[in-house]
């Protein structure tokens, strides 16, 4: 008796086969409503890793090859299988088909495919002459999975052959579950008849999965020769199998549905028995949700592959949607170790959310991380979440006023002044938390971690002062627009005097860089020492000799001395650029001086991590063999290098950083970008939008609303390799607009739709610097030729040169 027999509770029914041999199913299969669908092929030397079936309740994570190994690492192992947070399902389910005595199991596809909103497994079978499918979506809202095996006979004699397909359970607790009394206990099966599925229950809790086809079952014994499949965990295995007739030439499908519940075994049946009562009806569903996002802020550029990134990394952020109705709906990190709430990541994802028309997800996200900040009860904005409500970290330094400047932008997009009224006393508490339980000497610049979680490096961080900087800037606008006059000066003054300081005390031009960080020689010391350890062990030359040569030189200096410090590079230099704060010439000279930090797919996290064939390594990240960042170039650090470089005029090179990050496209996972680029950590990850939409939409369209006013400013700032560019369906407020940007010769067309005829379109006067253009004005300069309307369904602007 083999494995499954050993472990598995076995239902035999009486008369087996007079059902279970019926030919094929005459229902169309799920790849019939697919076929016009975008579909992506995946590198069969990426077979063995991760990809994931997505859904806002429920989610797969497995290998490409159609396997289920153990991964990840914040629950050891157990982050791939099936997922219902904040409890796991499953780790996952085996299938075999076999005939004449011979069991083939469907562990090595020889391809994978992604969808937008689903995925497939290609398996070959030559000895039976059988082409196998494996196609899998998860239904909208539902917490249940389907699966389709379509069945190819590609002999010329009917095929008659038993089909195994096994569940294993794992009814488990999400991280940080004991905290909240989520004990995991073993898993009991029972056989649900009327179903003809397994019921799996987690002996110690309501936890039920429920699994099943759309056959009836001929025995859950299973045969002689399965699959290998012994995962860790407390859960259990069991088994269904179904006897098939396949005529030659022809196919048959059959598919499973697998429903989860952590509440109760009545819920558990009522969704497998609604996903199985009309899943081709939830498909088409799924696949209008995922036009309907592909439609909104649609790109058309004459990059293609930048333009097909934008309308994918859209739908990777819609697959870290994670929707737990007791704590509430929101955007998760990344796939598939992050998939719970966090508050900086959300802060940079939220504004390419908005500019791409999720005002949905960017409200529901940001009213699950105010409720979850509430819990610190001091405005500080919380920075990891488990999806059960344990934070586990109540927030770095630069969360809190990030927080501040993500609601102001949110904002001018919607011009909703209630949603700012909701939010502005817990900004303002938290600006008060921010300075005066942070700001140890009262200089301005709070201390404590921003980005740059590298230990011993909590003194006053560049991203923090830089944040905090904007977020007075910002909630000077807010306390105006609610009344607070006074607030609102005081606000600005604070944010001016920032501004000022930072571009002097942070500013160090013997590097031509802002600080890492200001602190006290002794500090600047203690983690010189460290970084020639990781330079050295990174055999990074280059890096041990500037960092010796810093070392020496600070040895002269008095211990207690405090100033600013470049040691290591780190990415967050670059945020005075970012937020457009950096003094015009020490940004130029930032700039520079950061284009040196890349490899072919973008930027470096920690500086003195490049070398000198950094420029040449674009292959396969090779990380350590416990988690890390070391080493590693990420999509948020080339994104803001991207922003940062519009911010003052260089849209060039922008889109060089774009084109960096989307040579990691697909790389790995079909349609999707990896957290560390090429093709290390998360497979998806959420800020991504942020890197593409902010500079796309934002600046080199130039797309800046003001909807409270019902004004929207035109700004383009267009590549020079860019003769044509259109975006279509941008929401703004109420209006949806679409921009049109030709360039021909010395011409320039600038032509802006709209859907409400009471809002006012103004090109910027700064477009394009040579140019001098008053805007209120009926007649501008004798460089625009053409007619000009500031309201209207139409506005039209064409310049000559």
């Amino acid at each position: 008796m083999n494995k499954f027999a050993q472990n598995n509770l076995y239902f035999l029914f009486s008369t087996l086969l007079l059902i279970g041999c019926k030919s094929e199913s005459p229902k169309l299969s799920f790849q019939n409503l697919v076929a016009d669908s975008q579909q992506l092929i995946g590198k069969k030397e990426y077979l063995n890793s991760p990809y994931v079936t997505a859904g806002d309740r429920v989610y797969m994570v497995g290998h490409q090859d159609g396997t289920f190994p153990d991964l990840g690492w914040h629950v050891a192992g157990e982050m791939g299988g099936i997922w219902n947070h904040p409890i796991k399902l499953m780790d996952g389910f085996t299938a075999s088909v076999g005939a004449n005595g011979s069991q083939f199991c469907l562990n090595q596809a020889s391809s994978f495919v992604n969808f937008p909103f689903a995925n497939k497994h290609q398996f070959e079978i030559p000895e039976l002459n059988l082409l196998i499918d494996r196609f899998q979506f998860v239904p909208e809202g539902q917490q249940g999975l389907i699966v389709e095996f379509l069945i190819r006979n590609q002999g010329d004699t009917v095929l008659d052959t038993n089909f195994d397909f096994s569940g294993h359970t794992d009814l488990m607790p999400v991280w940080l579950g004991e905290e909240v009394g989520m004990i995991d206990y073993e898993d009991e099966l029972t056989f649900d008849d009327s179903r003809q599925a397994w019921r799996g229950k987690d002996k110690g809790n309501e936890w039920f999965v429920l699994f099943g086809s759309d056959r009836k079952v001929s025995a859950t014994e299973s045969p002689e020769v399965g699959c290998d499949y012994q995962p860790q965990g407390k859960g259990k295995s069991a088994n269904l199998q179904y006897q098939l007739r396949i005529k030659p030439g022809k196919e048959t499908t059959i598919r499973f549905y697998i429903a989860g519940s952590y509440t109760s075994q009545q819920d558990v049946e009522q969704t497998f028995d609604l996903i199985k009562s009309r899943p081709e009806d939830l498909l088409k569903e799924k696949i209008k949700h995922y036009e309907e996002i592909a439609s909104l802020s649609k790109l058309t550029i004459p990059d293609k592959a930048l333009e097909q990134a934008f309308e994918w990394v859209k739908y990777n952020t819609e697959w870290l949607v994670r929707d737990v109705p007791e704590q509430g709906r929101g955007l998760g990190a990344g796939m598939p170790d992050y998939p719970w709430w966090f508050g900086v990541d959300n802060e940079y994802t939220l504004k390419g959310a908005i500019a791409t028309g999720r005002k949905d997800l960017v409200y529901s996200t940001i009213e699950l991380i105010h409720k979850l900040s509430k819990f610190n009860g001091n405005g500080q904005v919380i920075h990891e979440v488990s999806t059960n409500g344990v934070i586990f970290n109540p927030g770095n330094i630069n969360e809190t006023p990030q927080f501040a400047s993500l609601i102001w932008w949110v904002y001018q997009w919607t011009g909703d002044k209630a949603f700012l009224g909701k939010y502005y006393p817990f900004i303002k508490q938290g600006l008060v938390w921010l300075m005066e339980e942070n700001d140890e000497d009262g200089n301005l610049f709070p201390d404590g971690y921003g980005m740059m979680e590298i230990h011993g490096l909590e003194s006053e961080m560049i991203d923090v002062a830089v944040y905090t900087q904007r977020a007075f800037s910002d909630a000077a606008k807010m306390a105006i627009i609610m009344g607070e006059n006074d607030q609102a000066e005081s606000y600005q003054q604070t944010a001016d005097l920032l501004r000022e300081k930072i571009n002097e005390e942070f500013w160090v031009e013997e590097f031509n860089s802002y600080a890492d960080f200001i602190g006290t020689t002794a500090e600047a010391l203690h983690l010189i020492d460290a970084a020639i350890v990781r330079a050295d062990t990174l055999n990074k030359p280059w890096a041990v000799e500037e960092l010796r040569a810093t070392k020496k030189k600070l040895s002269t200096y008095p211990r207690n001395q405090k100033q600013g410090f470049v040691l290591f590079h780190n990415w967050v230099v670059n945020t005075p650029m970012e937020m457009g704060i950096a003094d015009h010439e020490k940004a130029i000279k930032a700039l520079d001086k950061g284009s040196k930090f890349v490899n072919p797919f973008g930027v470096f996290v920690t500086g003195i991590d490049r070398d000198e064939s950094s420029e040449l390594a674009d292959g396969k990240f090779e990380g350590s063999k416990v988690f890390s960042y070391t080493g590693a170039v990420m999509t948020l650090p080339t994104g803001v290098q991207a922003i940062s470089e519009n911010n003052y005029g260089r849209p060039d090179q922008a889109l060089d950083y774009l084109k960096r990050m989307t040579r990691s496209f697909g790389f790995a996972l079909p349609g999707s970008i990896y957290e560390v680029s090429p093709d290390y950590g998360m497979m998806a990850q959420a800020w991504n939008l942020y890197s593409y939409a902010v500079p796309i939409v934002t600046q080199f369209f130039g797309i800046q609303p003001d909807a409270q006013n019902k004004v929207i400013l035109i700004k383009p700032q267009m590549p020079s390799s860019w003769d044509n560019a259109k975006i279509d369906n941008v929401i703004i407020g109420d209006n949806r607009i679409s921009m049109e940007f030709k360039k021909q010769g010395d011409e320039i067309q600038v032509l802006v739709t709209q859907e409400k005829d009471d809002w006012e379109v103004h090109l910027d006067p700064s477009f394009y610097p040579a140019q001098s253009i008053k805007m209120n004005e009926t007649i501008f300069d004798s460089v625009i030729k053409g007619t000009y309307s500031s309201t209207g369904n139409l506005v039209s602007y064409i310049l000559k040169f």
